[in-house]
């Protein structure tokens, strides 16, 4: 009997041999890396595909096979019970994200869509939210969820990705916020040879509360943006123009009312005159209907293109004549720095003139 337990003692004690092991694992990883990048590309198309017709809001989507120093890195690990013996002793069945996606939100909300998506196109094997376990520990720190996944045996049994059937691959998800907290903590515990000082840690996880607050407040704002373009919507259908500020979209809104929609003009189009007209003094929809009321934006452009022009050009020429025969339009308007204003003023008094038209001199809140 006590001749066994020697023995054994004497077998626990024995060195392992890490640095043969660790040349071993990671010759075999170099010889099928590539096939871990070929499966992270193929959930990669899978999960962008899945994204492109839902409305979360997806900073980025990116793959990636585990490096060759990542990978030797970790097979090099020790056990935590016995530190004697390497934590993957079979790595390439223990080690969960060679094959590996990172999925990055604007928004807490989009989270929940992501995870939506997960369970409907791959088969979960795992999924670890660390938020919870934090929550559980009742600890601050990194914020993440993570699944193991593979492809559903439908999917799978497509000849296209036949070869990856069975593979792990682990998907991260979490909000921009949470992952610069996770990469700037990353990088700075990979410089450290021993684990972080104390008084750096502690910064950290006051950094992780004030992140976690961060996130809900703008997941609020982006919440009350959005009720602000519904409600603004509902204005202008019931014609309650003095309750709507002006804004890109609520201005692009009413002009697709009163002009007829133009699928040619962006966003930028929109914040270029949403912000020229506030320079002009208006504040709302309202004061903007009053001051375009009653002209006809096909007989003035025609005035001065000579034919019908897009939707935005005719707002522009309607608003240039409605109040064009005060010096308040043209001293405001962001074009009054230019040396070609004056000359505009002149010439499109001239072919209005020619056209039996006149300016008015319409200024906001006067």
């Amino acid at each position: 009997m006590g001749e066994r337990v020697t023995d054994q003692i004497e077998q626990e004690s024995a060195a392992f041999d890490f640095d043969a092991h660790g040349r071993a694992a990671t010759d075999k990883f170099k010889d099928v890396r590539q096939f871990y990048e070929d499966c992270s590309k193929v959930i990669e198309t899978i999960m962008v595909q899945a994204l492109d017709s839902d409305p979360a809001r997806i900073h980025s989507v990116d793959s990636r096979a585990k490096t060759v120093a990542s990978f030797h890195r970790k097979v090099m690990r020790p056990s935590a019970e016995n530190p004697n013996q390497p934590k993957y002793s079979n790595p390439f069945q223990q080690i969960t994200d060679l094959a590996g996606l990172r999925v990055i939100t604007y928004f807490i909300e989009d989270l929940s869509r992501v995870d939506q998506i997960i369970v409907n196109e791959f088969e979960i094997l795992e999924k670890t939210n660390r938020s919870t376990l934090l929550e559980d520990e009742e600890k601050l720190g990194y914020q993440s969820v993570h699944y193991l996944v593979r492809l559903k045996e439908n999917r799978a049994e497509l000849s296209e990705y036949q070869r990856f059937a069975n593979t792990t691959v682990e998907i991260q998800v979490r909000t921009i916020l949470q992952h610069a907290w996770a990469e700037i903590e990353h990088d700075i515990q990979y410089k450290s040879v021993e684990a972080l000082p104390t008084g750096i840690k502690r910064r950290f996880l006051s950094l992780a509360g004030l992140i976690e607050i961060a996130d809900r407040e703008f997941q609020a704002i982006a919440t009350e943006e959005g009720r602000i373009r519904s409600d603004a919507k509902k204005s202008i259908d019931l014609g309650q123009l003095t309750d709507v500020e002006i804004t890109p979209d609520a201005l692009k809104q009413y002009l697709d009312s009163r002009f007829g929609p133009d699928g040619r003009m962006s966003d930028w189009n929109y914040g270029w005159n949403a912000r020229m007209l506030k320079r002009l003094g208006f504040r709302n929809l309202g004061q903007l209907d009053e001051c375009i009321r009653g002209y006809d934006d096909d007989a003035i452009t025609k005035v001065f293109w000579f034919g019908r022009q897009g939707q935005l050009r005719r707002f522009e020429d309607v608003v240039m004549v409605a109040m064009g025969g005060s010096d308040h339009y043209w001293s405001k308007h962001p074009y009054a720095e230019f040396d070609f204003w004056p000359d505009r003023r002149e010439s499109a008094a001239e072919q209005l003139e020619s056209a039996g038209l006149e300016f008015g001199s319409y200024v906001p809140g006067e």
